[in-house]
């Protein structure tokens, strides 16, 4: 072992240590057990928080929520970034590539792989299993991106957003008989929508309380519709002025839009926020 070593735990709980870890290694840049070890400890920083963002994106509200829950929930996700650092076949591998690249040391066959944004999104999945969210802004990124042409809405905006609301296409709002009613983004079916409805049981929050209520959302032929009609709905109703207002922040569009009433959850903005921008980091990875 190299005598650089900063404690991986360490690094996941304090990004500050990145300071020395970068340090350290530049100054051990021929030693490729300091690079290995460097490498790793970057993947596991990089880990716990892309961990942490797919669980607060995809989190739901619950009465058992609190300090202590959260606590467990960070150290959980701590831990599992440790555990997943350094697999073989892993992110690790290309940081240790790019490290030796950049400290003028040839530690593994194969040449550089940079990371940077271009890291492909299928590495990230692979080590974290967020292949579903990955799956699901690839799934819809044309149809999102031609009626972001026509609407000026972001694409990464709206697949956000109906990935937060279809729990990335696993709660899907479905008909009766199980068919698929393509409504990505919890349309009710209002008494001035005349197309086709599916009904289901929903959670809407009542005087800040979960309740369950029975609900009619719009249905669609396809999610190509379900896009054109979010969009419609936003960019046309005097009450989502404001949300237009805002297309140039993650934060102020999400803000906009539950200060508009687009749902009762009291955490919305915040939930929102964080799968627009998990969405954009599986973007910009795909680039």
């Amino acid at each position: 072992m190299s005598s650089f070593s900063l404690s991986t735990q360490g690094l996941a709980a304090d990004p500050s240590a990145l300071n020395a870890l970068r340090y350290g290694a530049a100054g051990k840049g021929n030693d490729k057990a300091a690079l290995k070890e460097a490498a790793k400890q970057f993947e596991s920083l990089f880990m716990r928080e892309l961990i942490k963002s797919m669980r607060e994106a995809t989190s739901k509200s619950g009465l058992m929520d609190g300090q202590g829950s959260e606590l467990g929930t960070d150290l959980l996700d701590q831990q599992l970034s440790v555990q997943l650092s350094g697999l073989s076949g892993g992110l690790s591998e290309a940081i240790e590539r790019q490290l030796g690249r950049q400290m003028g040391a040839s530690t593994s066959p194969g040449g550089a792989f940079p990371l940077t944004s271009a890291t492909p999104a299928s590495t990230v999945s692979r080590a974290t299993g967020g292949s579903r969210q990955a799956g699901f802004v690839n799934q819809h990124s044309q149809a999102a991106e031609t009626v972001a042409r026509e609407s000026g809405i972001p694409a990464s905006f709206m697949i956000g957003q109906a990935g937060h609301e279809t729990g990335w296409g696993r709660s899907e709002i479905r008909h009766r008989d199980g068919s698929n009613s393509f409504n990505l983004f919890g349309i009710k079916a209002t008494g001035n929508w005349k197309g086709k409805v599916a009904e289901i049981t929903t959670t809407e929050y009542i005087n800040g309380e979960p309740r369950k209520v029975t609900a009619r959302f719009r249905a669609y032929d396809s999610y190509a519709e379900s896009f054109r009609d979010y969009a419609r709905l936003i960019g046309n109703s005097p009450r989502y002025d404001k949300v237009m207002d805002q297309l140039g922040s993650v934060q102020g569009f999400a803000t906009s839009l539950q200060q508009a009433g687009y749902a009762t959850d009291p955490q919305y903005a915040a939930k929102l926020s964080r799968a627009i921008n998990m969405t954009l980091s599986l973007q910009r990875a795909n680039t």
